[in-house]
């Protein structure tokens, strides 16, 4: 039986043993149904024009929510604003028609957006790969606990590493293989071209990979082509940060040196070395700049005896914007994603404004650039407006969508801290049950905003029902849950409707994260992380 396992069966015990001795919970405010649909069917209308960083669509959607906040009596969160400037960089890169990979007397032509796509964080008009070497690197991990080194024995400078997506116990079968199959942060492509430039490489290949991945080629596609976004940093970077289909590197393969080779076994042994392909890879990427600032938006509702304590909610605002016309639509209005949150972020602050005013402030921060690698999140982590040391917790809302009432809360980073006990007591005031990520390989817990609260000690809670249904089965609710994933997710089809839009699970998770934050805004206690978590030290 696994720790995390082992720790649901305690906690349901607990709570089970004193459910007769729970307050009742009809003196709670309800968080309001209507007011969640209000806001997505706002937010996610053509209006706003896909919410886009740096375009009419954010002016269009920070303003909202700020006037929406103040509406609603909240403060500025920022002195006398609320927004937080979150100053940005975006490139709109535009690759050539084909990258060629050639060698061994073979040359391969791949189609943009069809077989590859390619992009840079350098902000310059032009950057290029010119008959680079290609080396196959297994997983391009560094990762000292483990021993692992898949860049070791290589002068990195000028070559292209080639690399798989996730890590190396996704699918091993070997829970002793890093986590198993439960992705860590070495599995993100963010960390793999991250590793590859303190590498010294001068470009990354992910090769894509449905499953590992956990999403298909469009949505690579969708949210690998047109502008950029990303923070000016003195971090080392590529100059060309690409994917390739999974047909594309078959073929590559077959005309290398690995030629019959079984490269996703070799990768999975921890004696692996880098392998070189005998072949290079031609690509360049001409670049428009634009530097401007995009902006955090927050609200404050101050506390009473420890109103130097902070709870924060955050949601990212933003989604793709007008992009890729697809069956004739162009537009990304990121309906669950994310303007499910971001509602969500209003409705709670509703809750509490109805409420009796809580001893420590709560916090509310919509955050930018989300879809662009965390952004704004990342920003706030760096530029912190509220003390991390007296920031009691982290509560963030992200793509809440089930075709009903849940009866399940899957808590995604689920044995990192006490914000899981928290949870659990509100799921069982609902009735419901809570599990740990059943899909912990995909990587979740690190794509999105609360993974950036973590990195800096505030323990996180991010939660929602996504596995059965109180009127529907585990296969219903997978059947929905895999359409979404395919067919809706960062596409121009993630619309609002209000005649089919079901918000009833959206409505009950919402209100249990507002019955998490409104037990811990009254209290003295300070969520601990659990011993084993890698961000109890940054806490400490």
């Amino acid at each position: 039986m696994t720790k995390a396992f082992l720790r649901i069966l305690v906690l349901t015990i607990l709570f089970s043993s004193c459910e007769n001795d729970k307050k009742p919970t009809s003196d709670l405010v309800e968080v309001d149904q209507t007011t969640i649909g209000n806001h997505m069917e706002r937010l996610a209308s053509d209006a706003f024009l896909g919410r886009k960083p740096f375009t009419e669509g954010e002016v269009k959607t920070v303003t909202y929510l700020k006037d929406e906040f103040e509406k609603l009596g909240l403060l500025p969160g920022n002195g006398e604003s609320y927004f937080q400037d979150v100053p940005m960089v975006e490139i709109t890169g535009t690759p050539s028609e084909n990258m060629v990979i050639s060698g061994n007397n073979e040359s391969l032509s791949l189609e943009y957006l069809k077989d590859f796509v390619a992009t840079t964080n350098k902000a310059v008009t032009e950057v290029r790969l010119e008959n680079s070497e290609l080396v196959f690197a297994g997983y391009g991990i560094v990762a000292p606990e483990y021993g692992w080194n898949d860049y070791d024995g290589v002068d990195w400078e000028g070559k292209t590493a080639v690399v798989l997506i996730n890590d190396p116990g996704f699918q091993s079968g070997d829970s002793t293989l890093f986590k198993g199959n439960e992705m860590t942060y070495y599995g993100r492509w963010t960390y793999k071209y991250e590793e590859a430039a303190r590498q010294g490489a001068a470009g990354l290949i992910i090769i894509h990979d449905t499953e590992p991945a956990s999403y298909g080629w469009n949505v690579i596609e969708s949210g690998w082509s047109g502008a950029r976004l990303t923070i000016e940093s003195d971090l080392p970077l590529l100059n060309v940060e690409s994917w390739i289909s999974g047909e594309s590197a078959t073929k590559m393969f077959e005309a290398s040196a690995m030629k019959g080779r079984d490269y996703k076994t070799l990768s999975r042994n921890k004696d692996f070395k880098p392998i070189p392909l005998e072949l290079s890879v031609s690509v360049d990427i001409k670049n428009t700049i634009k530097k401007d600032v995009s902006k955090n938006v927050v609200a404050l509702i101050p506390g009473t005896d420890r109103k130097d304590e902070y709870i924060i909610y955050s949601a990212h605002w933003d989604h793709f914007g007008v992009g890729k016309a697809i069956n004739g639509d162009s537009i990304y209005n990121g309906s669950v994603d994310n303007a499910s949150g971001t509602a969500g972020l209003l409705a709670i602050a509703e809750a509490f404004k109805k409420t009796k005013p809580t001893k420590r402030s709560i916090v509310f921060i919509a955050v930018t650039g989300e879809e662009q690698g965390l952004l704004g999140s990342g920003y706030y982590s760096e530029n912190p407006i509220f003390n991390p040391k007296k920031t009691v917790a982290n509560i963030n809302i992200d793509a809440l969508d089930s075709p009903g009432k849940m009866k399940d809360l899957t808590i995604t980073g689920f044995g990192q801290s006490e914000m899981d006990e928290y949870a659990q007591e509100a799921a069982a005031a609902q009735n419901r049950y809570i599990i740990p990520d059943p899909e912990a390989e995909k990587g979740y817990f690190f794509r999105s905003d609360h993974f950036n609260f973590a990195k800096i000690g505030i323990p996180a809670l991010y939660a929602s029902g996504s596995y059965e249904g109180f009127d529907k089965s585990i296969e219903e609710i997978k059947t929905y849950n895999d359409y979404y994933r395919a067919h809706t997710y960062h596409q121009p089809s993630d619309e609002y409707n209000p005649e089919t839009t079901e918000l009833s699970g959206v409505q009950l998770d919402l209100q249990l994260l507002f019955n998490v934050g409104l037990k811990l805004s009254n209290e003295a206690n300070f969520p601990k992380w659990y011993d084993g978590s890698e961000f109890k030290a940054a806490r400490e």
